[in-house]
Parts: structure tokens; sequence; C-alpha cells
């Protein structure tokens, strides 16, 4: 989450391609438990499926191609629904960018306002520092209404080469058909299937990261340039030229390091908590019809309640591992505007990091790690240079 592209959130952006596997699976083994105990009940007649290969398990298979294409769709509509795809990403991208432009500011440690006096939940008197919604009218009271889309252009542009990107990624190098998991004991072939996924969008997630990460670096500091009211990335060729010119082809990668790890721990760590939870903590066997037998013309009923918690079970670890992985994040954005000749990337904002690695333990002493990542409830930590009266 946060000042960094190409995502939208970070459990959605490539997750649950992953995560799908333990949840398609569990469908499949419900399909055909239900099945089996419907035919025990009443002989199946001689046009319905065979006992072995009950109908139901097809569908995951054709859905869960469908998802991992993107879906972007086939044949003559493929054009049409992947512009879609890349307008509806330009909509949210363009309503989420001042939560983001905010973000950006508080990572890199611009605080222009001063921090007022709460209690805390044990009555104590803290100080907190301006919410997100503080932070955005004072930059409308600065730039106006405009102002709040600062850096929208070069971040739109990222987004939409992401997409694209993992769109044809998914068409020159189709997903393998994956069986699905039909016995509840087998979980090595379950195992296996969410390795598989999760290998399969950890490649996409980098080649497209990669690719769009120079549009992202611009993004980044035409954003920062709030903090010194600089103008020296005003648009995305000039950008381009500047950085070129002044940092050379590296220019356009710094920070890129983190963000890749970022994502890396972010797909496994999510994909595969996910499906150990799905397997051995949830219960096929909980209904939502009386007797849990559940009907002939929906055998899969039954595991509608079970569906539904791994679902949710994907989101919650979505949440969770993106937390963890914030450090990563927040370490990515500050190299990109670390000693680019703006004010937000030197001192006394920030040293001038040799590494991204110099730039964790920094923060990491500073106890700095999690900066930004919260933009409601913001304490003053003990080591800033505010202090209570």
């Amino acid at each position: 989450m946060g000042a960094s592209d190409p995502e939208v959130a970070p459990w959605a952006r490539g997750g649950a391609a992953g995560m799908a596997g333990a949840g398609a699976g569990a469908g499949a083994r419900g399909g055909a438990a239900a099945g089996v105990e419907a035919r025990a009940r009443d002989p199946p007649p001689a046009h319905r499926a065979h006992p072995r290969h009950p109908r139901p398990a097809a569908q995951p298979s054709a859905r869960r191609m469908d998802g991992a294409s993107g879906g972007l769709g086939s044949g003559d509509n493929a054009p049409t629904t992947e512009a879609l795809f890349v307008a509806l990403g330009a909509g949210v991208t363009a309503l989420s960018h001042p939560l983001l432009y905010v973000k950006l500011l508080i990572q890199v440690g611009h605080e222009p306002m001063p921090p007022t006096i709460g209690t805390n939940v044990l009555g104590r008197k803290v100080l907190y520092l301006p919410s997100f919604f503080t932070y955005a009218k004072y930059i409308v009271q600065v730039d106006g209404k405009i102002g709040l889309f600062r850096g929208l252009s070069p971040r739109l542009m990222s987004n939409a080469l992401s997409t694209v990107t993992r769109g044809s990624m998914k068409k020159v190098f189709p997903p393998d058909e994956i069986e699905q998991v039909t016995n509840k004991d087998d979980m090595k072939t379950s195992l296996k299937k969410v390795v598989k996924e999760t290998s399969y969008e950890m490649m996409m997630q980098c080649v497209s990261r990669m690719l769009a990460h120079p549009l992202h670096v611009i993004s980044m500091r035409c954003m920062v340039q709030f903090v010194g009211r600089e103008a020296k990335y005003s648009g995305v060729l000039s950008s381009i030229g500047k950085i070129f010119k002044e940092e050379g082809l590296l220019g356009f990668f710094v920070g890129l390091i983190p963000h890749l790890l970022g994502d890396v721990v972010f797909l496994w760590g999510c994909n595969l908590l996910a499906h150990f939870i799905n397997a051995y903590l949830v219960d096929d066997s909980v209904s939502d019809t009386p007797g849990g037998l559940g009907n002939d013309q929906n055998p899969g009923s039954q595991f509608s309640q079970a569906l539904a918690i791994r679902s949710y079970t994907k989101f919650v670890m979505g949440i969770a591992v993106s937390m963890l992985t914030y450090p990563f994040l927040l370490v990515g954005d500050l190299m990109a505007v670390n000693n680019c000749g703006l004010q937000a990337g030197l001192p006394p904002y920030s040293p001038v990091f040799k590494s991204w690695i110099h730039c964790w333990k920094y923060l990491s002493v500073q106890g700095q790690l999690f900066r930004g990542s919260s933009l409601l409830f913001r304490r003053v930590s003990s080591g800033s240079c505010f202090a209570l009266e």
C-alpha cells in the first residue's frame, strides 16, 4: 500500500491469482464429496456424469483460466476488454492519488504543521501529528485542489504500462492447465498448485514492475517537489531527459530492488499463509443447509460457508502481509527521491544514502521503518524533535 506502483491494493495486485489455488481446489473437493453422497442415496441415471468425474469439478478450472488471463478476454473482444481494464485502473488511480500523495510527503518526513495535544486510551496526554484530512487541506491551501493531483500523469502511465505488460505476458506465456484437487487428504497436490501459480504471478509482477519503475520514479519526484517548491520535474519527457543526463540509465531504476523484494515476499507470504490456513484450519463440513447435505441441483452449496471463510482468509492475509512488507515500500520510495537535486532527498530531510541497505539501517535505528503507514492516528515518536510542554 502507499506510494508504490504498479499496484492498486497490495493484497489485490496479483496475490489473488496465487491464492485462488486453495479455494478452487476445495470447491472441487466439495463438489466431488457432495456428488458421491447424493449418488449413494440415489443411483445416478445413465445420462449423468460418471461418479469418478463429477461435472462441477470442471467449472473451477475454466474460471481459473479466465482469471489467470487477467480477465483480458480472448478472441476479438480481448483488445476492448483490456482497454476497459486500463480505463478502470486509471479511474481508481486518479481517485486514490491524493491519499498516495499525502503518504509520500509523510514518508519523506515533511511535517509542515505542528502536532496537537490529545489523549490516548489511558487518558495520558500525547502529541498527534496532522491526519490525512488535515494534511490534504493544507495542500489545497498552498496549491489549490488541483495540487492534490501533482505527479498523477506519470503514475497513470505507469499503471497502464503495467496492466498492458501483464496482459501481454499472459497471452505470450499462458498458464498451464492445473488439475483441480479432488482428494481432501491430497495436500501435496494442492501445495504444488499454489507454488506453481505463485511462481507464475511472481514472474509477471517482477517484469511489469521493472518496465513501469522509471515512470514510478518520475511520479515520486514530481510529488516531492512540493517540499521545496521546486519545478525541476514538470513533464514526463523533460523528466526523462533530466534523469538520463544527470544519473544515466541507472537513475531510472533507483529503489527498484526493495520494491521487487517487497513484491516477492508479499506474494509468497500471502499465498502460502492463506493456503495453509485454508487447507488445515477451515473445515469443509461447515454447511449452510440443514444437515449439511446440500441439494442435488447444487451439490456444492454445502461448502459455501467454507468458501466464504477462505475468501476472508485471503483478504486478511493480504492486509497482514502488506503491513509486514511496508518497510520495503518505504525504502524503495525514499531511494527514488534521494540525492536527486530536490530538497526532500537531501539533508536535513534525509541523509544521502549509499544504497538501499544503508537507508534501511538508518530508518531502523531511528525507529522509522513504518513511517507513513498510518494516515489517521499519527503519534509523535519518542525520537522526534517535537516536545510535549
